[in-house]
C-alpha cells in the first residue's frame, strides 16, 4: 500500500510527497520513495520519523506502529488517514483520543464500493429483519496478518446496529463441530486466506425459499490507495474529531 500510496501521489496535481516512513530497519529505509515505489526518484528519501512539515500522515500498517506514528501527528499538529486494521478495544479508545486532538479519519477500506456497502448492507438487514440468515464471508490474500478483516467487522458492526443488536452477543466467528442449529438472531463471519485474493466481501440474507447476495470485489489495491489520497485531500482543513469514510461521501 505504501509503494501505490506513493506512485499515485507522484502523479497527483495536488499532492506532494514530502516524507516516506517506515520501521526501522527495514530494507527500503535511506532510500528514495520513488525509486521504491518503482516511479524514479523523487528526492524523498524513506525515514524512520516524522520529517518535513506534512499537512496529512496515511498510514497502512499494524496497531502499534501506526499509534506510535499518531502520537508523533498529535505533538507535531498533522492530520492523519489510517487504513491500518486490527485494532483491540484499547487501542480504539487511543484513537477516539487523538481524534480530540488532531483531524483524523479512520477507515478499515478505503474503496467507495465497500463503503456504499456498508450502507446497504444496513439498509437490507433492517427491511428484511429476523426472518433471514445473514452470513459474511471475507477473503485475502495469504500474507494478511488480521482476521477477520476490518471492512467484516464493520460491515457487521453496521448491521448489527440496524436491527438492534449487540454485536458481543451474536457474532460467530466461523463454527466448528456439533454446533446444533443455527439460531436465528446469530450473525456469521467468516475469514478466507488464499494467493493473491485482493479482496471479498458477500453479505449472505438466507431466507426461506430464496437467497439475496451482496458482493463487493477489489480487482486491484490502487482503490484503496486512491482512497486514501481523497481522505488525506478531505481531512487536511478539517477541525480535530474522529472522521470516517461516510463523512468524506456525504460532503
Amino acid at each position: 500500500m505504501g509503494r501505490l500510496i506513493v506512485a499515485l501521489i507522484a502523479e497527483d496535481e495536488e499532492c506532494e510527497l514530502v516524507c516516506a516512513l517506515e520501521r526501522a530497519g527495514a530494507a527500503a529505509v535511506a532510500r528514495d520513495a520513488g525509486d521504491v515505489a518503482g516511479v524514479g526518484p523523487l528526492g524523498v528519501d524513506v525515514g524512520t520519523e516524522l520529517c518535513a512539515s506534512p499537512e496529512v500522515l496515511i498510514d497502512f500498517s499494524l496497531p502499534g506502529p501506526c499509534l506510535e506514528r499518531l502520537d508523533e501527528c498529535a505533538r507535531h499538529g498533522v492530520a492523519a488517514v489510517v487504513g491500518t486494521t486490527g485494532f483491540d478495544a484499547g487501542e480504539k479508545e487511543q484513537l477516539e483520543n487523538f481524534g480530540g486532538q488532531i483531524p483524523l479519519l479512520v477507515a478499515p477500506n478505503m474503496s467507495v464500493g465497500v463503503n456504499l456497502m456498508f450502507r446497504l448492507a444496513a439498509q437490507v438487514a433492517a427491511m428484511l429483519g429476523d426472518n433471514y440468515d445473514i452470513e459474511i464471508i471475507e477473503s485475502h490474500h495469504r500474507h494478511k496478518k488480521d482476521a477477520p478483516s476490518g471492512t467484516a467487522v464493520k460491515i457487521a458492526d453496521t448491521i448489527c446496529k440496524a436491527m438492534h443488536r449487540n454485536p458481543e452477543d451474536v457474532l460467530d466467528y466461523g463454527r466448528e463441530g456439533i454446533v446444533g442449529e443455527r439460531p436465528r438472531a446469530r450473525i456469521g463471519v467468516h475469514a478466507v486466506r488464499g494467493g493473491d485474493i485482493v479482496g471479498e466481501h458477500t453479505v449472505i440474507y438466507a431466507g426461506e425459499g430464496e437467497r439475496l447476495e451482496l458482493t463487493h470485489r477489489a480487482g486491484s489495491r490502487n482503490v484503496f490507495a486512491a482512497g486514501a489520497i481523497n481522505a488525506a485531500k478531505f481531512i487536511r482543513d478539517r477541525q480535530p474529531g474522529l472522521y470516517g469514510m461516510q463523512d468524506l461521501l456525504g460532503s
